[in-house]
């Protein structure tokens, strides 16, 4: 794989956070920002040090701003800051740094004058054995895209200047990029990579607020990258993103989940066709195939004295049977159809009167395999204890801490349930249909990109939608033939004290092919009368159908491929609760229209039976 480098304002903390933090993620380099240099406690030269200890070096200093285009009773200061700057560089031991197109309000629009401003710094640059890569912004007074960029350093005609190629400068105004594979390979001197969702936003905005890491937006960052190596760049993929979020998380969370980001990118590269006069194209897609997923082997959910027995009460009521008991540890076993619950009473919990889906398990043609791909692609593993006798199954973390673990589809791991007695009889419920779960504020971008490298899945549905205590943004991801099914959520803000919001919320949803014979037994949340009034008015159902839903206090859908029926338990403790649903005639959705109505459905049912 190329060189890896990330730009420490990607990252939250001081300098010295950030440099610990790409360090222990596995990149190979940084780009120093200058603010944060300016704000930190240690010298140059301190830093220099810190870099070198850590095994890193600094493979750019950033950005040197309203340089070329300078009317000439300016450039004079431009040169005498820009020499400031060379000798931070010497003392910091970096080599290149980046010269961003002006957006000063005096700039001159003249390519000759930039190209000769830029070709005297330069000199002054080439003279201490350095170099300027010059990137267009993409809101630059008069430079602001990557042609107009490459034909002044054309013109400068220098060799210690050369082209920086950032992705969302390109991107964010064209998707035509194809011509960068022309560009002599040699004349780019660094490349940085940023993803982002497609924002219709004034771009300036759009840049320092809400890029992406490669892979968790939507701009073509694997074509973009292609293009770039097959002109015959060789240096670092760099990392240079502005996101509100990732500036406030955990710095060496946010650095893993960058550098994941990378190595998911090469894996989508192929090698490129290089120049005839290039260095050999750097190694990509180096790690291991996903195997193929074939379904949900079970959810485990964590209860406690009091979850327990209300969380067997529900599963009784709707079929299940309690099968098995662990040989070595407090978990049961409880089956119906191809719908396996595992409840454990002896995993750690937060707080009193809490149950969560602690873990699930997806079956894997190769697990083994899934499991190396999971490490290559830095998902921590998690240690589990077990006797020899018992199945080796490797787990490792999802990004909000549940345990994720890999198995064959033969079931084996059930030979570690000692029988009950009771027997699973055919009933209603026949599968897992799908697993909700709720992120934590700063790694809703990390999950959804973990589940798209790490299993290999596919973006399903998306969304925002107003709750009753703000915006929700939704995603589900899914395998191709929709037998393995995940659906997070996050607010998009981070919630203040006052919203009385069940604290990442998750649900296990059941999948049944006959609703009404499934929830006879179990009680569910009332759905108000205003939503089927509306229901009738914006929905043409036929008569039984819609007497159907009313009576079974459902929630409705459809798509262009079938309908949705869907109900809900109470929430058990504070977090969690079962969803029932019935797919009609090739249904693909989720139902995500209908979560404000379940959100505060749940709300009033919990007004209605909290303590007085």
């Amino acid at each position: 794989m190329a060189r890896t480098s990330i730009a420490t304002v990607c990252l939250s903390g001081t300098l010295e956070d950030r440099l610990d933090a790409a360090a222990a993620a596995g990149f190979d380099a940084v780009e120093i920002f200058e603010n944060d240099l300016v704000a930190s406690a240690a010298s140059p030269e301190a830093i220099r040090q810190r870099v070198a200890d850590l095994g890193l070096t600094i493979d750019l200093y950033q950005p040197f701003r309203d340089a070329e285009g300078a009317p000439p009773a300016r450039f004079a200061a431009v040169e005498r800051r820009f020499r400031a700057k060379l000798e931070v560089m010497r003392r910091l031991g970096a080599g290149t740094i980046l010269i961003c197109s002006s957006v000063a309000p005096d700039t001159v629009d003249d390519d000759a004058l930039a190209a000769a401003q830029l070709r005297r710094l330069a000199e002054l640059a080439g003279e201490q054995g350095m170099r300027i890569a010059y990137e267009a912004l993409a809101w630059g007074r008069f430079v602001s895209t990557w042609e107009h960029s490459w034909e002044i350093v054309r013109r400068a005609a220098h060799p210690a200047l050369g082209l920086c190629l950032d992705s969302f400068h390109v991107l964010s105004r064209t998707d035509a990029y194809e011509e960068i594979a022309r560009l002599p390979g040699d004349r780019v001197f660094f490349l940085q990579l940023a993803d982002a969702p497609r924002l219709d936003m004034d771009v300036l905005q759009w840049s320092r607020h809400h890029r992406l890491f490669p892979l968790q937006g939507r701009l073509d960052l694997t074509g973009f990258t292609r293009a770039v190596l097959d002109a015959g760049y060789r240096g670092p993929l760099s990392l240079e993103v502005f996101n509100d979020v990732f500036r406030q998380a955990d710095p060496h969370r946010t650095a893993v989940d960058a550098r994941r980001s990378l190595i998911a990118l090469t894996g989508t590269l192929a090698t490129p066709a290089a120049a005839a006069n290039a260095a050999p194209a750097p190694r990509t897609g180096a790690f291991t195939p996903a195997p193929q997923l074939e379904g949900i082997a079970f959810a485990e959910l964590g209860v406690d004295e009091r979850t327990g027995p209300e969380l067997e009460s529900q599963l009784r009521a709707l079929g299940f049977a309690h099968v098995g008991q662990h040989r070595s540890k407090a978990v049961q076993l409880w089956e119906q159809g191809a719908a396996r619950i595992l409840l454990n009473s002896g995993a750690p919990r937060p707080a009193e009167g809490e149950a969560a889906i602690r873990a699930f398990a997806l079956e894997s043609t190769d697990p083994a395999a899934s499991a190396r791909r999971a490490a290559e692609l830095l998902a921590q593993p998690l240690p589990r204890r077990r006797r020899l006798s018992e199945a080796d199954l490797t787990a490792v973390a999802a990004p909000d801490g549940t345990e994720m673990f890999f198995c064959r589809s033969d079931h084996g791991w059930v030979d570690d349930f000692l029988p009950t007695g009771e027997t699973a009889t055919p009933g209603p419920i026949t599968a897992i249909d799908h697993l909700s779960l709720a992120q934590p504020f700063d790694r809703y971008d990390e999950a959804a990109l973990f589940y798209r490298s790490v299993l290999g899945l596919s973006d399903d549905e998306a969304g925002e939608f107003a709750a009753p205590f703000g915006l929700v943004r939704t995603l589900a991801v899914r395998n191709a033939d929709r037998r393995v099914r995940l659906a997070l959520s996050v607010p998009l803000l981070r919630r203040g004290d006052w919203a009385p919001a069940v604290p990442h919320p998750q649900s296990l949803t059941l999948l049944t092919d006959d609703l009404a014979r499934t929830v006879a037994a179990v009680e569910t949340v009332p759905i108000p009368g205003n939503y089927y009034d509306d229901l009738d008015a914006r929905t043409d159902l036929p008569p039984g159908l819609r007497s159907t839903v009313r009576e079974l206090g459902a929630l409705y859908d459809e798509d262009d491929h079938g309908r949705y029926l869907q109900v809900f338990t109470p929430v058990l403790g504070h977090r969690v609760f079962l969803e029932i649903v019935q797919r009609i005639d090739g249904y693909r959705g989720y139902g995500f229209a209908n979560d404000p109505v379940r959100m505060a459905a749940h709300r009033a049912q919990r007004l209605e039976t909290a303590p007085k």
